[in-house]
């Protein structure tokens, strides 16, 4: 296991001011996010990824701050970082710091500029100087302003009150079996004590305004997470002549299967979070939340629509979802297949899963049959915890008069996997954000870009947070 080295003194009473304290540790995160960027970890998918140069640099710069990382393959250039930074207080319960080194494909012709160059460039909406490339905000940026905190508490002589571990892991955007799966099936002794977690999925500035146009800066903090349900549905019939059609064409079952999966109106399902979610929401906004506070399905959605640029935080929680995403059929215009396929993208929500497999196996119906190519469970963690407390107090002590909110992830991250251990995970990568800027758009977007004071933001944040 990692440790930092005996050398540095012990010192436990905050950071110096000047040149030489955080904003120096800002300015390695904006040099670390660098050198992340412009090594390419694009995971592919089925297996195709290679996160071993990205591994290797991270591993390198916490080595320099006085640890001895652990570099893990699961498999050839599958690689995963994980350390542990002890802490003063050995029966503190440890906290879990975990990230993916992996991006998702990005094609260099719809770029302003080239994805892997980690490149410094005022943004084109804000005007305000931004790292750009894959990964920038998803999530290297987050591994980045990690690192640079502790390499800080390294050159001062700094350590935490409880045991961290940081796992930055290949393959989360895929199925985490080479990262995240790999890690908690084969080292799960490296998370010992570890009792709260933090990752992706929260702690960026959204911008809104109230019903009277007044500004608001929210910061919504991951809580829970819709589970994944990727399925595969499979359709049979007689394959034959174009021009003599059988009664079980394959092809027009799994479409009309497809077509009551897209057209379905999934019902209202509100777990505690997104309730919470939508009572700080509102009130931040100063909006009522429902007439006579009656929360139907269509008060639901009228709130939501009245939101503003706060609805995504709500709105597709609110509900389990099934998106067709895939369709496959025939290889010749005159020749009946005698088998089609598709492929849909479930999300589930907390405590309705048995709804979700309900609904599949009717909007299927006789004809077609579905599994699960790959599922994740839906996760939650407590909002009224001192975990959550100490998050929103980290946030507002570096923008006081913002709002904190919980809120339900509706994509997924690799919470799902790091709770089976028990542990309570939360979604907190902190980062302050101009208005005007698109944080969601950017996320597997084109000109994925993070702006550099918000890189140093973070680490002012994820330093009072770490060491609470």
């Amino acid at each position: 296991m990692g440790h930092i080295a005996t050398s540095f003194p012990e010192r436990t009473d905050g950071f110096p001011e000047g040149a030489d304290g955080l904003a120096a540790a800002g300015e390695d995160a904006v040099h670390l996010a660098r050198g992340l960027l412009r090594r390419d970890s694009t995971n592919h998918g089925g297996g195709q990824g290679d996160e071993r140069e990205a591994a290797e640099y991270v591993a390198e710069a916490l080595g320099d701050a006085g640890l001895d990382p652990l570099l893990l393959e699961s498999a050839p250039r599958r690689a995963n970082v994980v350390v542990r930074v002890p802490g003063t207080d050995p029966s503190a319960p440890a906290l879990l710091v975990h990230g993916h080194l992996d991006v998702v494909p990005a094609d260099a012709a719809g770029w302003t500029l080239p994805p892997f160059a980690g490149e410094v460039a005022d943004c084109p909406v804000t005007g305000v100087p931004a790292l750009w490339g894959r990964g920038a905000v998803d999530m290297k940026n987050t591994i980045a302003t990690v690192t640079a905190v502790v390499r800080h508490w390294a050159r001062h002589g700094l350590r935490p009150r409880r045991d961290i571990v940081l796992a930055f892991v290949a393959d989360e955007e895929d199925s985490a079996a080479y990262g995240a799966d790999y890690l908690v099936r084969e080292h799960a002794e490296l998370f010992e004590g570890c009792t709260t977690a933090i990752g992706e999925g929260g702690g960026e500035t959204i911008h809104a305004r109230t019903a009277s146009g007044e500004p608001v800066r929210l910061y919504p903090v991951g809580a829970a997470e819709r589970g994944s349900a990727w399925l595969n549905l499979r359709a049979q019939g007689t394959a034959g002549h174009g021009s003599r059609p059988p009664r079980d064409n394959a092809i027009g079952a799994l479409a009309a299967a497809l077509a009551r999966i897209d057209g379905y109106e999934w019902p209202l399902h509100l777990t505690p979070v997104t309730r919470a979610a939508i009572d700080a929401i509102a009130a931040a906004l100063e909006v009522e939340r429902f007439p006579g506070d009656t929360a139907t399905a269509e008060a639901v959605d009228a709130l939501v629509a009245s939101l503003g640029t706060a609805a995504p935080l709500i709105g597709p929680t609110t509900r389990n979802s099934a998106t067709p995403t895939m369709f496959s059929a025939g290889y010749k215009v005159n020749v009946v297949p005698g088998e089609a396929t598709a492929g849909v993208d479930g999300r589930v929500l907390p405590g309705a899963e048995e709804q979700f497999a309900a609904v599949m196996e009717e909007l299927t119906g006789d004809r077609v049959t579905w599994e699960y190519a790959h599922g994740s469970p839906p996760v939650s963690a407590p909002v009224d915890s001192p975990a959550f407390a100490e998050l929103r107090e980290a946030l507002l002590l570096h923008d006081p008069g913002a709002h904190v909110v919980p809120v339900c992830l509706s994509g997924g991250t690799d919470a799902k996997v790091f709770s089976r251990l028990g542990i309570d995970c939360y979604g907190f990568s902190p980062l302050a954000q101009p208005e005007g800027l698109d944080y969601s758009g950017l996320l597997h977007g084109v000109d994925e870009r993070v702006p550099l004071e918000g890189l140093r933001f973070g680490v002012r944040a994820l330093d009072t947070f770490l060491r609470a």
